[in-house]
């Protein structure tokens, strides 16, 4: 069976469905991958956010790459995390689950920086970590207004596409049949472009049409950005959340690009010139770690960031970004003995939302 029949049975219309054939493919499977303990990824996007693999399909697909753990990270939504943890379940890799947030820095002394977010100034991408499933429904509950705000927001950004480019992309025909909205995924400027390839590559393979995305997101984005405002926690309220729902709130540090890894950041300035003095504002501010992606870094870069972690007393703890076709789940980096902290960090996450 190819790769793109197996994603098709696993991402099938329903979850039930979608865990039913994975239980199959399990049962089939007449060697299962080698598993490479020196490895893990928390960071993965589904379709409840964007991505090309439903809950069930991004557990396969880590599995098959050899991760022994694996996390799910969404944009604004958990509603894949249930299904995520059962396939997970099912395939005997560890699983550990959270969301990923946009937040203001609005009267922090960062409001007017470019923190890890390329599209807009005083916004940062933090990430929820280690949500145990009594929390799910309760994270549900309280994205839902940010991800119905946001989509004002989309429907507006889809005029400013329509205006730049000529076309006649529908929000409602063309933009949330790929997404996960009715089941509570989020929209995402990704779904907004990736629909916008179904008009500029109509006989368009799916890869090809993830290479354009790629193109669209770097060159596009900046021309018909409209800048998020009430859909956006503060940090004072992220934080609090976190602490309702006990989850480990991290800052996902970025740092200054030069050629980016993924392809999808140009080269830019972010936080390294201000990293110590954000550092100390989110530790007092009451943010537990900090998360980064090794193979976005220098070796300079990643010292760097480790050891102000260590002399803050903030947690570490990584992941590999994966949200479209021919990523690869794994980070090798993290075979080295000077990561390996990191792998470890992923277990005891797996371990603490067991508890």
């Amino acid at each position: 069976m190819t790769e793109a029949e197996i994603r098709a049975l696993l991402n099938a219309p329903a979850a039930s469905e979608r865990l039913a054939n994975l239980a199959k493919l399990l049962d089939a499977e007449q060697s299962p991958p080698r598993m490479r303990r020196e490895l893990s990824n928390n960071h993965i996007h589904t379709t409840y956010s964007f991505s090309p693999y439903s809950p069930t399909a991004a557990v396969w697909f880590a599995r098959q790459s050899g991760l022994p753990v694996a996390g799910i990270m969404d944009h604004d939504s958990m509603g894949g995390a249930a299904e995520f943890r059962a396939a997970a379940k099912l395939a005997k890799v560890g699983a550990t689950c959270g969301f990923e947030a946009r937040i203001n820095y609005a009267g922090t002394g960062f409001d007017h920086v470019r923190l890890n977010n390329p599209d807009q100034d005083g916004v940062g991408y933090m990430t929820f970590h280690s949500v145990r499933s009594r929390y799910f429904t309760q994270v549900q509950d309280f994205l839902a207004p940010l991800r119905q705000k946001r989509n004002d927001r989309n429907r507006a950004m889809v005029a400013n596409i329509n205006r730049v480019t000529g076309q006649d992309l529908d929000f409602e025909r063309d933009v949330l049949p790929l997404s996960n909205a009715a089941d509570g995924g989020s929209v995402t400027e990704r779904h907004l472009l990736f629909a916008l390839t179904y008009k500029l590559l109509p006989d368009g393979g799916e890869l090809e049409r993830y290479q354009l995305l790629g193109k669209l997101k770097s060159d596009l984005v900046p021309r018909i950005f409209i800048p998020a405002t009430d859909e956006l926690m503060d940090l004072t309220t992220a934080v609090g959340f976190a602490r309702e729902i006990d989850a480990i709130l991290c800052y996902a540090y970025l740092g200054d690009v030069t050629a980016s890894p993924t392809g999808d950041k140009k080269a830019a300035k972010y936080e390294d010139s201000f990293l110590p003095e954000l550092v100390a504002l989110l530790k007092a501010r009451g943010v537990n770690a900090i998360t980064f992606m090794p193979s976005r870094n220098t070796e300079a870069q990643l010292t760097r960031v480790m050891d102000l972690c260590r002399e803050n007393g903030l947690l570490q703890i990584s992941g590999e970004d994966v949200n479209a076709l021919g990523q690869s789940f794994i980070c090798e980096k993290l075979t080295q003995e000077r990561y390996q902290h990191l792998v470890s960090a992923a277990w005891a996450l797996v371990k603490r939302e067991e508890e």
